[in-house]
């Protein structure tokens, strides 16, 4: 039997015409999507398509959007074999790191592409991602998907989402998995990396809709000021802070910091410290810059991106009964997201 792919175009470049009468860019219509690309008619994939009534730039990301995306996929989880996720770049690493806690027990591929270009030009990249990203959703083996985790497909590699983070707005290579394996290349054959691929659940699905996105991010830099510390520890209805560091986890040892933090924490505030850096990881107490965060109850975030911390912080926040038990999930490995 054909494997059975479910479109979904939330927006961005890659859904984008270019109008002939004004040259403006315009969602085009996916009943055409196959004018378009004719090459989608050659595949062995019954292929089907859902569209936000209102496509949206990614800019405009909302956790409120996620849930609706979440829906769709939970609405038509055992209609189709894979999902396919049509989505700008900008904001992809943070979508795709959203559903990978909210689609718990995840047992079909979810998949994310986009473009660089839209689809309309002579040159676009979109093309090729599209085609590849349904090839992959689509794929089996021993009747059973290949891939069962919510990834990113961007110019010939495939990722695990929420270890993404776009790196490069000018060329097409525009995401990089800096502490986690590619899960597959494509070139003249689609080469699995098998051994990195998420193991299949063989629970049932379990689709979380429960977000909190009371979080702040607070990115350290030389001379950062008292005041400005000040003003993000204290914003009001804030439940947890990304701690943005430099290299391993290390910040400013000045007195006035470590008690503005210690402060904020015995209110409640959880403080998730995360580096500044592409690759490695946060190792409190590795150097003296941080130890007095271990010490204070700054929790580590290993390796995790900031695009995966911040979806994690709001899942957590919103699935936790108090801080105790959020401390514990954030530093479990809940989606593959930290080594």
């Amino acid at each position: 039997m054909k494997s059975k792919v479910l479109l979904i175009y939330t927006g961005g470049t890659i859904g984008m015409m270019q109008d002939a009468k004004t040259g403006q860019l315009k969602p085009f219509d996916f009943k055409h999507l196959t004018e378009q690309i004719p090459e989608l008619n050659k595949f062995d994939v019954a292929l089907s398509a859902i569209s936000f009534e209102k496509p949206i730039d990614s800019s405009d990301m909302q956790p409120t959007v996620w849930v609706e995306i979440a829906r769709m996929i939970e609405k038509n989880y055992s209609k189709v074999d894979g999902f396919v996720i049509l989505h700008g770049s900008d904001t992809m690493s943070f979508t795709a790191s959203a559903l990978s806690f909210m689609l718990e027990s995840l047992s079909k591929p979810v998949i994310l592409t986009g473009s660089q270009l839209p689809i309309g030009t002579i040159r676009t990249d979109g093309k090729e991602n599209l085609i590849t990203a349904i090839e992959i959703a689509a794929a089996k083996k021993s009747g059973k998907p290949i891939v069962s985790e919510v990834c990113i497909y961007f110019e010939y590699q495939l990722y695990r989402g929420n270890r993404t983070h776009k790196y490069n707005a000018e060329h097409f290579q525009a995401f990089q998995s800096a502490n986690y394996p590619v899960l597959a290349e494509a070139g003249v054959h689609l080469k699995y990396n098998i051994s990195a691929l998420a193991k299949p659940s063989n629970k049932k699905l379990k689709v979380h809709t429960s977000l909190n996105p009371n979080i702040a991010i607070l990115k350290v830099f030389p001379g950062i000021t008292e005041n400005v510390v000040q003003a993000i520890l204290s914003s009001k209805n804030t439940k947890a802070i990304i701690l943005e560091t430099f290299g391993s986890g290390n910040a400013s040892t000045q007195k006035w910091f470590i008690e503005a933090l210690k402060k904020a924490i015995d209110k409640g505030v959880i403080i998730y410290n995360v580096t500044q850096c592409n690759a490695g990881a946060v190792e409190q107490g590795k150097y003296a810059t941080s130890a007095a965060f271990k010490k204070i109850g700054v929790i580590g975030g290993s390796d995790i991106t900031t695009e995966a911390a911040v979806a994690k912080l709001m899942f957590v926040l919103a699935n936790s009964k108090n801080n105790k038990e959020a401390e514990k999930l954030l530093k479990s490995n809940l989606r593959g997201e930290i080594s």
